[in-house]
Parts: C-alpha cells; structure tokens; sequence
C-alpha cells in the first residue's frame, strides 16, 4: 500500500519571519490534528536550517528545492544534496519544469541531480510534465514518457511528481480523468524502466494549482499517490485541508 504524500513547494518565498511563522502554524497543526498521509515542505534555502530545528520531532519531513549533481566544487551560488542533508533534509525536488526552463535543464541533468540526492541519503522527488503546446499536439504522454526514461535513475528510491506545465500557478488544473490517464500512463513506463515490483512501490503525485476545493477529487484516484502543492502550500490552513483529503 503506497502511503500518500502531500509536499509544500514554497519555490522563492518567505523571508525568516515569514518562513517560521508558517512552519511553526504547520507543527501546531499537526499537534492537533491528524492526517493519513506523509507531509514534506521543501522552502527557499535561506529557511532550512531554521525550519529544520522547528520541524524537528513533528514528523514534517523537510526538503530542498534543487541540488547540484556534484558534491562539491567550483559551483558558485549552488548547494550540494550533502549540504541538504546535513541540514536535516530527506528529500529534494529536481527536474521541476521551472528549472527545466528557467536553467535549461535537460534529462541528463536531472538524473544525475537525482542520482546525488540518493548518493546522500536523500529522496529525489523527480518532476516531470508536458506545456500546453505538446498536450494539444497530442504529444503529452509521449514527452512525459520521454522525461522519465531520461530522468529516472536505474536503481534507488524515488518520488515522480505530474505537473502539467501550464497548470502551474495557472488556476487551471488538469481534469481527473486527464490525471487518471496519465498517472496510469506513469506507472506503466516507470515499470518498463524500473520494473513492475518498483513500478507498484513507486509514489506519484499530482501537482499542478492543487488546492482544497479540488484536492479530495484527485486524491482518490486510483494512481495518485499524493500532490506535490505550490501556491496553496504558502497558507498553513489549505495545506492542511489538502492533507485532511487523503483518503
């Protein structure tokens, strides 16, 4: 049974005060309240090492956003999955399509960015999804297909995360029979590359202007095994009420 796994992507926001008022509104929440899924939230660099000493014993597990694909060196302005995990991360997200655009970031990369978060103890959580251009040409399960191929490493524990490009930070987001088919879609070429045993282990989230209005009806489709949430992850009240949609 895959356990769900709702993840908050803060991308680039929260200064500290902001950062901790949020993870401390998190930590109370989950004191009082309980939910049947696993929670990460993954902010800016700036807020890890002072989340981590917040999130510590919540059971909220804390992740970075990117890691370099090496564990050290000449990378000015770059951090490391060591340097992540020594501050306490378990998981990192890569490949998402904002750094796959924004740093033309290919598949290779991404790979080996996964390869080292898993070399350093970490999780990647590996984000893969098609622009509205290649959905409308009929092209979507195609690409996504090609992405993971190229982004999957062949062995260690990972976490795919959909996210139809122009459903990001849109509003829109992509129908449940849309998420159905391409989860399902997921699965079947993750156990092409990876086999059927892990193929069926394997989490995939849903991400793509999730938020409570629409999160229990994605949540209970068959393949999706949580969300990996943006905007609404910057308010500790709709974050919860995602989690509190896990079936």
């Amino acid at each position: 049974m895959r356990r769900k796994l709702i993840a908050g992507n803060w991308k680039m926001n929260g200064l500290l005060a902001e950062g901790t008022a949020l993870a401390e509104a998190l930590v109370n929440l989950q004191a009082s309240n309980s939910v049947n899924c696993d929670l990460l939230i993954a902010p800016p660099a700036t807020l890890i090492s002072p989340l981590a000493t917040l999130l510590s014993g919540s059971g909220i597990a804390l992740g970075g956003q990117d890691c370099h694909c090496e564990p050290k060196g000449a990378h000015t302005g770059d951090i490391s999955a060591a340097m992540l995990a020594d501050l306490g991360c378990r998981f990192v997200i890569v490949g998402h399509s904002e750094r796959r655009n924004d740093h033309a970031e290919s598949n290779t990369v991404i790979r080996q960015k996964a390869r080292a978060a898993q070399a350093a103890g970490m999780t990647p959580v590996i984000c893969v999804g098609e622009s509205l251009e290649e959905r409308e040409a009929g092209q979507a399960e195609a690409c996504v297909a090609d992405q993971i191929r190229g982004s999957l490493p062949d062995d260690g524990e990972a976490v795919l995360a959909y996210e139809p490009v122009w459903a990001i930070g849109t509003g829109r987001s992509a129908t449940p029979e849309d998420v159905a088919r391409m989860h399902e879609a997921i699965r079947k070429v993750t156990g092409e590359v990876r086999g059927a045993d892990y193929a069926a282990r394997c989490r995939i989230l849903y991400g793509g202007s999730v938020k409570p209005a629409n999160a229990g009806e994605l949540l209970q489709l068959l393949d999706v095994d949580g969300a990996l949430v943006g905007g609404a992850s910057l308010v500790a009240e709709d974050f919860w009420a995602i989690a509190q949609a896990c079936p």
